[in-house]
């Protein structure tokens, strides 16, 4: 399979090259698939000094495919977390569905540039057409617009930028953001990195829910305003990464609009519940955001790398991003998506085909299906811990993720939280799930979080029986 060696210049490869290095690398990612479900949830990842031998100077000549595809697949990659196998509940999954991934190859190989509307006008409506399901799923109104992100971290900095130009202007010293305490950490960066200095972000105190408390936020608000600040900005949860908390989104688009701030909702992990009409009434008020984050990598299972912004007024998020040069042809007409317009990148990918093709392949149906099964799974294991003496839900699922301690009679909070580290990682050793951890106030947590399109009834079941039983032997320690 070598390159011409009389035309050293050349990059191009015959048709059966190409081919037969296809052949090789989907052989390789069918046999990982077909095994998925009985790798363990997690490899080994303490492997420093495996990554410290893998420095290396770029190759001279080139290397045949096969030898690269067997040290990924079998020396590099099993020492990594399993995030696309059935027992990851760790953190919040991605699944990676195979549809996304024709997509992404299909796109590549064409390589046809969506940056700007004039180059591939048909594929950049593409595109459109997805973000108009988003936005339709998340009942924003028709004149929202919308553009892909690398995930929830960049859509959540565009966020900002579209806040900040609308309401500070030149003045951004004074201007101040409002947030929880549970929220996601790429909010205070996603402000820094907006040109909003750490003291000028709030970090409003939760109720006993993990929710934002309305009488801090508005209480913050006030005493900002006496002191000369700007309040422009407040960013809720819908579905924290520590407890899955949605924060009150209706009370607070109520404040907003009350005090004339940008309200965003952080929806990275939770607003494709939205999708489900039968669940919308545990995002009430969500389709009121001036502003809302969505991971399609995260709740429409595609893979990592696929975030979304949707603003509800379509003309600010053009007005952030709309630049031109001499270089550019003639804008678009204002009707039309444009990536180049409506977003930072000129130069991207071509995200939004494999958010296209994978509603196109399974439709709307089957993946409401899937995103309600989540939660019906969660709230499952959820009950069955909470019927454990060992078992204490410390945050029961508003969505599909909850958190839990370990317990016995007579034991401390320093035990308990001692026990609870413990039990994460004997529920790993165990190889059939995974769990991650938290720290909530003073207390460390465990956290169930269901969102794989690969986790079922049975490896929740396996979940449920491998808690139980790890919390009882640690309560008799």
């Amino acid at each position: 399979m070598a390159l011409d060696p009389s035309d050293p210049a050349s990059l191009e490869l015959s048709a059966a090259e190409m081919r037969a290095m296809c052949e090789a690398a989907t052989a390789r990612v069918l046999a990982h698939l077909a095994n998925v479900e009985r790798q363990p949830a997690s490899g080994d990842v303490d492997v420093e000094a495996l990554c410290r031998a893998m420095r290396e100077p770029a190759p001279e000549q080139g290397r045949a495919l096969e030898p690269l595809l067997d040290a990924f697949f079998d020396e590099w990659m099993p020492r990594s977390l399993t995030t696309n196998g059935p027992g990851y509940l760790a953190y919040v999954p991605g699944g990676g569905v195979f549809p996304a991934a024709i997509a992404d190859f299909v796109a590549d190989t064409t390589n046809r540039f969506t940056g700007a509307r004039f180059a591939a006008p048909a594929l950049v409506q593409l595109e459109a057409n997805a973000l108009d399901w988003l936005r339709a799923w998340m009942q924003l109104p028709a004149g929202a617009r919308g553009i892909f992100t690398t995930g929830g971290s960049a859509a959540t900095f565009n966020a900002v930028v579209c806040a900040r130009e609308r309401h500070l202007g030149a003045e951004i010293r004074r201007g101040v953001v409002y947030t929880s305490s549970q929220a996601h950490h790429s909010v205070f960066k996603s402000a820094r990195l907006a040109g909003i200095a750490a003291d000028r972000v709030r970090a409003i105190d939760v109720d006993e829910s993990f929710r934002m408390r309305l009488d801090a936020l508005e209480s913050a608000i006030e005493r900002d305003r006496r002191d000369g600040l700007s309040p422009f900005l407040v960013v809720s949860t819908a579905g924290t990464t520590n407890t899955g908390a949605v924060d009150p989104l209706d009370e607070i688009a109520d404040l907003s609009a009350r005090e004339g701030l940008w309200h965003h909702v952080d929806g990275a992990y939770g607003a494709f519940f939205h999708a489900c009409e039968e669940l919308r009434p545990l995002l009430r008020g969500l389709p009121r955001a001036d502003s809302i984050t969505l991971d399609p990598h995260k709740g429409l299972f595609l893979p990592y790398g696929t975030g979304a912004l949707l603003v509800r007024d379509g003309a600010a998020l053009r007005r952030a991003h709309d630049a031109t040069a001499a270089y550019m042809p003639e804008p678009s007409p204002d009707d039309l998506y444009d990536p180049s317009r409506d977003g930072p990148d000129l130069s991207r990918g071509f995200p939004g085909f494999r958010v296209w093709l994978t509603i196109q392949t399974f439709g709307a149906a089957r993946l409401r299906a899937a995103i309600a099964e989540k939660r019906a799974l969660a709230i499952h294991a959820a009950n069955a811990l909470a019927a454990s003496p060992h078992v204490v839900i410390d945050a029961p699922p508003q969505l599909s993720l909850f958190a839990f301690h370990v317990t016995w009679p007579g034991a401390t909070q320093r035990e308990e939280d001692a026990a609870t580290r413990a039990l994460i990682d004997r529920v790993a050793e165990r190889g059939r799930v995974l769990l991650s951890g938290c720290t909530t106030g003073d207390r460390f947590l465990a956290r169930v979080c269901v969102l794989s399109f690969r986790t079922r009834r049975a490896h929740v079941d396996a979940c449920i029986e491998d808690v139980t039983a790890e919390a009882a032997h640690l309560a008799q320690l």
